[in-house]
């Protein structure tokens, strides 16, 4: 009798990504998911569903008035520490607003992705999921009117106000989103809190340490900074070169760092009066009876003065809950000493308490405890230029007040965009330059005859339709999803950073903007520079088009102003710039060691644009001849300068044989597959489209008969909407 083999174990459906994803068999394939991370079904309020239309049923005193209940509404299950959430929802808003990076514009409270993977499960968000939970009684009541992403970060601002404190006031208008976001890369790190430094080059000791680009939090697992000190350590003078490299990339200055720091710290308290082996699985490991509650501590009852969060313990002031300079008053009274909290955590207590600074314990009552510092707080007094702001703040309470709110309300908005998008009576009428400000439209706006008209000008000025796609795609191509910056409103293409970025001395873009400047001014029609660009690269696909056998009239929608240089944030734009641009076939040297097929998904995702659009759009400047600079590579066609799909029909066809020019396969030569004549070159970020089969499909689709009229349409709707993508004012 033979033997029975095991039954093996079952796995058709199972939804695990190690088991079934492509990434398993080819974990360097290009991934087009986040261009299709939106999709419409997803949001279970329906693809029509406008958040600032539901938001403006709300009546936001009464919201106000609701979260301010509860503030000192304590529940039995997660009591709050003195009586008050105040510091439990100030964490919660910081920690979901303070991961926005100003290299990318990602993170940020914008989405409300803190419910989610990673975020909801980061060692540096522990118990933030209880401060969810405890709102869940306010947006069950508002429902759909009240996003989370709000709601969230509306709590913290609230909790100020609780304690004492005036904040600048609030925008609404973050709209929720419903899965993870793919598109954020956090770290290289495969396990949390890491110390190998494995993101950055260069070392304290050598004098050189940087932190890899577009990250901001010093490990995988933090929002920003290690309390201890970098990998635990407790040295201040290196925890505040961390400290002002990563708020540095928040985009925030040494004054607004010390101001959140000493503003932030003035509330609540740490916690640690536990073992690591008493806190269990975070919220996505927690198992399925659990419901997403994570962290479940075995530590006695686990709660109130058993709570183990960051794992150091204590207050920083002896009055936690109320807005006042005690935080300065208490750190510039004592010497300090490095002792370690219960839980073995390094964290800083005065060498011996003063009168008066005694903190009152946040659960048992009669007992008093010792303040406490981080090595990151030591750093406010320990790095001379943060020690001279600590001294300034300390001495002039008031300067810290405005400070504090000014730098707060940065923290919370600084990825919602322009204050064009923020809603809500609580938004102060002061606009900042961070916000990207432009002037109001005044007067009427161009009505059709003189658009007509200008668009004759515009045809009749010399200007070929590479020179107009090309300043226009330039002006627009800025726009990034991410913190809604950048764009074509405001006519920056004209004022510093960009009028000097390389991509754009390359194409030439000053000499078109000069000649549409000389129409704007000879004509009578109410315009800005601005709209004006935008109009002249419609000029330039529809003459395109035109020269292709395609009647077509590319939308416009005029209403876009002029910035002047006193609204441009310098520094902070040179973020913007398009070190990487597939689309017009650019890439800065030496820029990044990321494929630029990558780049290119990237770009494209930051446009919002869809993976038909982003081919189409790539395709139809090729053909135009769009390209950054003198090149001709993926110019595959002998029409250029009309909008075809020669660029798919040449790419597809079996006739060309396809050679890297060297070692590095970032350029190639396309020969007949024949004779071996030469008939092309390309880039990576061409070939791509015949390489990758999700592309390839898409791309015999638009080569084949009738393809082209496929193409085009996916042309039209995709330059509009990167023509389009910060007007606000016309998608909100």
């Amino acid at each position: 009798m033979s033997e029975q083999k095991p039954k093996r174990q079952e796995w058709g459906a199972r939804t695990t990504p190690r088991l079934q994803g492509n990434e398993h068999w080819w974990p360097d394939q290009l991934n087009l998911n986040i261009l299709r991370q939106k999709h419409p079904d997803a949001n279970p309020f329906g693809a029509d569903f406008s958040y600032a239309d539901a938001f403006s049923e709300i009546d936001v005193d009464e919201l106000s008035a609701d979260v301010d209940a509860l503030m000192t509404d304590s529940q039995e299950w997660w009591p709050a520490d003195w009586g008050h959430y105040g510091p439990f929802f100030i964490r919660m808003s910081w920690h979901a607003a303070g991961t926005y990076r100003a290299l990318d514009g990602r993170g940020g409270g914008g989405t409300g992705a803190q419910r989610f993977a990673p975020l909801n499960s980061w060692p540096d968000n522990g118990n933030l999921d209880k401060a969810r939970r405890l709102l869940w009684p306010i947006k069950k009541k508002y429902g759909e009117k009240i996003s989370w992403a709000d709601l969230m970060v509306f709590a913290g601002n609230r909790a100020l106000e609780t304690m004492g404190f005036r904040t600048f006031g609030f925008g609404f208008g973050r709209a929720d989103i419903w899965a993870p976001e793919d598109d954020i890369y956090w770290g290289p790190e495969t396990e949390w809190l890491a110390t190998k430094d494995e993101r950055y080059t260069g070392s304290f000791e050598d004098g050189n340490r940087v932190l890899d680009n577009p990250l901001a939090a010093v490990q995988m697992g933090l929002i920003y900074v290690n309390p201890e000190g970098p990998n635990g350590v407790p040295d201040a003078l290196k925890s505040a070169q961390d400290v002002r490299e990563t708020f540095a990339r928040m985009g925030m200055n040494d004054r607004e760092t010390v101001a959140l720091t000493v503003g932030g710290h003035t509330f609540g308290k740490m916690h640690g009066r536990g073992k690591e082996e008493h806190v269990g699985a975070a919220p996505e490991a927690a198992k399925i009876h659990e419901q997403g509650f994570g962290w479940t501590n075995k530590n006695e009852t686990g709660l109130g003065e058993y709570t183990v969060t960051s794992g150091l313990e204590g207050a920083w002031t002896p009055t936690p809950t109320k807005w006042d300079n005690s935080y300065l008053n208490t750190i510039f009274a004592h010497e300090w000493e490095v002792k370690k909290s219960p839980a073995g955590a390094n964290q800083w207590e005065p060498v011996e308490v003063k009168e008066g600074y005694w903190v009152p314990d946040a659960h048992v009552e009669g007992k008093k405890n010792p303040p406490v510092m981080t090595t990151a707080d030591m750093a406010m007094i320990t790095d001379p230029d943060y020690l001279k702001i600590s001294q300034e703040f300390h001495e002039n309470p008031d300067v810290l007040a405005d400070e504090f709110a000014r730098a707060w309300y940065k923290l919370l908005h600084r990825d919602m965009g322009p204050r064009d998008r923020y809603l809500g009576s609580q938004v102060p009428d002061e606009v900042l330059i961070w916000q990207d400000p432009v002037p109001e439209h005044k007067g009427p706006l161009v009505n059709e005859q003189q658009i007509a008209k200008l668009k004759q000008q515009i045809a009749d000025a010399g200007l070929s339709p590479k020179q107009l796609v090309g300043t226009a795609w330039a002006s627009a191509v800025t726009y990034r999803q991410t913190d809604h910056r950048g764009g074509a409103n405001g006519a920056r293409i004209r004022l510093e950073p960009q009028v000097n970025w390389d991509v754009n001395l390359k194409s030439g873009v000053a000499d078109v903007i000069d000649r549409l400047e000389q129409i704007k001014d000879a004509s009578d029609a109410n315009i800005s520079l601005a709209d004006l660009i935008v109009l002249a690269g419609n000029v330039g696909v529809e003459q395109a088009a035109k020269a292709a056998g395609h009647a077509i009239e590319v939308p416009f929608s005029p209403g876009r102003t002029d910035a002047s240089q006193d609204m441009t944030e310098v520094d902070t734009h040179a973020y913007l710039e398009p070190k990487h641009d597939a689309f017009r076939n650019y890439m800065q040297q030496q820029t990044t060691n990321i494929p630029a097929e990558h780049l290119m998904v990237d770009r494209a995702f930051l446009l919002n644009l869809s993976v038909p659009q982003m081919t189409a759009l790539l395709g139809g400047m090729r053909a135009i001849g769009a390209n950054a600079g003198d090149t001709k590579d993926g110019i595959l066609t002998e029409r250029e300068g009309q909008l075809t799909n020669d660029f798919f029909v040449n790419l597809v066809d079996m006739g060309t044989v396809w050679e890297p020019l060297d070692d590095s396969e970032e350029r190639f030569e396309g020969r007949n597959r024949a004779t071996g004549d030469k008939k092309w070159t390309a880039t990576r970020v061409d070939l791509i489209y015949g390489s990758n089969s999700q592309l390839r499909a898409i791309a015999e689709e638009f080569a084949a008969n009738g393809g082209e009229a496929k193409m085009l349409k996916h042309f039209v709707n995709g330059w509009v909407k990167v023509m389009e993508n910060d007007r606000f004012d016309l998608h909100r």
